[in-house]
């Protein structure tokens, strides 16, 4: 199976085409950035298909980041991605960001708790762990850095991802053993492509994880900031 892996929902726009076949992608590309993600996606795509033998045509499933992350982002590359597997009519489905983060540690074994955390600004993370066997033992959410801390449980932790030196920070003052793997901004995106290929599309829909309300509030008719459900 040949797989495009899309991610758009952190700092960051990257595409990458893997086979089943291979342990590393036949084409890959990323661009670190803030905004902009709308505007570069669809040309990186293209230089990315297009640099494979087959193209478009070759690609038989579609992964793609569903958050946490960037409203716009998460809906950039959905929009993307969804429209890619209707084009050709293969599946598509949705890959945490969380999870991809940490899958680079969590496939290799490890002592106590691997979290992926991504900086969610205003002092709180988005969260995730995994135990040494691989199993979520806390499942993702938003929350400050100290309830993060003490869900995590005592250690020693792996930390990967833009938030892990803040729960660093915090686990220095509790006496936590804490470990700064790495401060990724963003996934790598052949592990993207890597869960991509063993998620079910009917357990991991393409469908986004935003974890929060968002911060722009549409207006009512006289031009004030109405409640958003959540």
């Amino acid at each position: 199976m040949r797989i495009l892996a899309l991610d758009t929902a952190l700092p960051a726009v990257s595409a990458c085409v893997l086979d089943s076949s291979g342990a590393e992608p036949l084409a890959r590309e990323t661009i670190a950035m803030e905004r902009g993600h709308a505007e570069a996606l669809l040309p990186l795509v293209q230089r990315v298909v297009d640099s494979v033998e087959g193209g478009f045509a070759s690609i038989e499933r579609i992964a793609v980041t569903v958050g946490p992350g960037s409203f716009t982002g998460i809906r950039i590359g959905l929009a993307c991605a969804q429209a890619i597997a209707l084009a050709r009519k293969i599946d598509v489905v949705g890959v945490s960001t969380l999870a991809a983060l940490a899958a680079p540690i969590i496939l290799e074994p490890f002592d106590g708790v691997v979290a992926a955390a991504v900086d969610a600004r205003h002092g709180q993370v988005y969260v995730t762990a995994y135990g040494p066997d691989g199993r979520t033992i806390l499942p993702p959410r938003r929350v400050g850095a100290h309830e993060a801390l003490r869900a995590l449980g005592d250690g020693p932790l792996q930390l990967v991802g833009s938030g892990a030196p803040i729960l660093e920070a915090e686990a220095r003052g509790t006496g936590v053993t804490a470990h700064v793997v790495n401060s990724d901004a963003a996934p790598d995106i052949a592990f993207v492509a890597r869960l991509g290929f063993v998620a079910s599309p009917a357990d991991a829909p393409a469908r986004p994880l935003y974890l929060k309300a968002p911060d722009a509030k549409p207006l009512d008719r006289q031009g004030v900031a109405a409640p958003v459900l959540a």
